[in-house]
């Protein structure tokens, strides 16, 4: 039920607006409404109530599993939540003067300088993307932007591995490159002989997440580096699995010359739901001109204060209006003060420990693993090809049967080149008996696949909808509520 359909008329949460206020006297009489906004009319406890149950019907990472593979969704501390609402935070309004906003821009400064210490990007770091798409967005157009300045206007091809992200195509063809992609061999590393063939005077660049999307770390980083290089193209590094190497192994190390970081998924600020996120960016030496503004410095009177587009005319420019996702950059650098040095080198150690026992225990269930000869960083795909073809059972079926079971689903179907996949990613942050009956589950329903698979094909049967048409609902939205015609 909508809240629109509790409203009646003259009912209201009188305590909380008083029927006598006042429309303020300095605002103009054009802009004043001629009539009520059509807003439902429902007393507080039915408010209270509407909310309350509408987020019972939702999954969190609050109140289950959430195994989500490449999403990294993971319990946010809340210590990171209450420090960065501190009133001088919440209060400071972005267009405060810098004399006004020394404590928040020392702690945006820090934050940058942990971060392109963590990654090895010795050029800097910039807070300004919101967003992973974003950050990925500049990163590219930056790469593009370096090669215009020299003059290399010919380099307009990105290379793209087929195991890789989708924005990762997207991005660089909304950079105004072509995207040249390269096969992922059987043992899940990138073919080096099909990267020789596409390498050339054209060759802009390379777009790569290591660990990749299947879950493993690429053995020949660093020859792919020196091929790339020598052809005169750079390297992005998508950071949407940074925490499997966090405080192990840097990019700046590989080779690479751009990176942007999910510093929602790594480190561990509320995403999901379109929002909000934060996708800083990292480069190498060469690149540092060309990062987006604005930036924070330390002044030489020891003071904080912007880098604007005036101090870097090679810059891309600005992203936003503002400086980046506040709240989101203040939790990422509570977290990352908490976690310190060590506390690093702990999450991809258990992010990476939790994988692997997942993993070994779903094949010793019966599972089949999409490279059993590799060991997993920080996620791992199980296909269920072989249960589709004896049963009809897929890996939508699994993931829809697990909804009954209170756990989340994985990321099903992607990447494409694995058929019927589920990609899982425990985290770092869940306990072995989680892990447990996650595997109790996974084996009760693969048991389930044979018995009785139309049992599977009717799940979810518990949720507040059963199975919807996901392609009617993105292309058809129906998000205005109208009141029912007059009988």
């Amino acid at each position: 039920m909508l809240i629109f359909e509790l409203s009646q008329p003259g009912r209201t949460a009188a305590a909380q607006l008083p029927a006598d206020t006042a429309i303020p006297s300095d605002l103009p009489e054009a802009l004043r409404r001629r009539e009520r906004p059509a807003l439902p009319e429902v007393s507080e406890l039915q408010t209270v109530r509407h909310y309350t149950n509408l987020s019972r019907k939702n999954f969190s990472i609050d109140t289950q599993f959430y195994p989500l593979g490449s999403c990294t969704m993971k319990y946010n501390p809340r210590a990171c939540h209450t420090l960065a609402m501190l009133d001088g935070f919440l209060a400071r309004h972005p267009y405060a003067p810098e004399s006004l906003s020394q404590g928040f821009l020392s702690c945006m400064y820090d934050l940058q300088e942990i971060l392109a210490d963590v990654t090895g990007m010795k050029g800097g770091v910039s807070l300004a993307p919101m967003a992973g798409a974003q950050g990925e967005l500049a990163g590219v157009a930056m790469i593009v932007a370096y090669h215009r300045h020299r003059g290399d206007t010919e380099r307009t091809e990105i290379i793209v591995p087929d195991a890789a992200h989708g924005t990762n195509p997207a991005t660089a063809t909304m950079c105004g490159c072509t995207v040249r992609e390269i096969p992922t061999k059987d043992d899940g590393d990138i073919d080096i002989e099909a990267l020789k063939k596409v390498l050339g005077p054209r060759t802009a660049g390379i777009m790569l997440t290591n660990p990749s999307t299947i879950g493993v770390f690429e053995r020949r980083i660093q020859e792919i580096a020196r091929l790339v290089h020598d052809a005169g193209g750079l390297l992005y590094y998508d950071g949407a699995n940074l925490n499997a190497i966090l405080g192990k192994v840097r990019p700046g190390d590989m080779g690479f010359d751009a990176i942007h970081m999910n510093l929602h998924k790594t480190f561990s600020t509320p995403h999901g739901g379109g929002g909000p996120g934060a996708g800083a960016v990292g480069v190498s030496e060469r690149l540092k001109p060309f990062l987006p503004v604005p930036m924070i410095e330390k002044k030489d009177d020891g003071r904080y204060g912007w880098v604007r587009r005036k101090d870097r005319p090679l810059s891309i420019g600005r992203l936003t209006t503002f400086a980046g996702n506040a709240g989101v950059l203040l939790r990422a650098y509570v977290y990352a003060r908490m976690l310190g040095r060590e506390g690093m080198r702990r999450v991809a150690e258990y992010a990476t420990l939790n994988a692997n026992y997942l993993a070994r225990r779903l094949a010793d269930a019966g599972f089949d693993l999409a490279y059993p000869e590799r060991r997993a960083s920080h996620e791992f795909i199980v296909t269920v090809a072989r249960q589709k073809k004896a049963n009809g059972i897929t890996a939508l079926d699994f993931s829809k049967s697990l909804l009954d079971r209170n756990i989340h689903a994985p990321t099903n179907y992607f990447p494409l080149l694995v058929p019927e996949c589920l990609l899982i990613e425990p985290t770092e942050t869940e306990s072995k008996e989680t892990l447990d009956e996650f595997v109790e589950v996974m084996t009760e329903l693969l048991a389930l696949s044979a018995s009785d698979p139309q049992a599977m094909k009717d799940a979810p049967l518990t949720m507040p909808v059963r199975r919807l048409d996901d392609v009617k609902a993105a292309r058809e939205l129906d998000i205005a509520w109208q009141p029912p015609a007059a009988a």
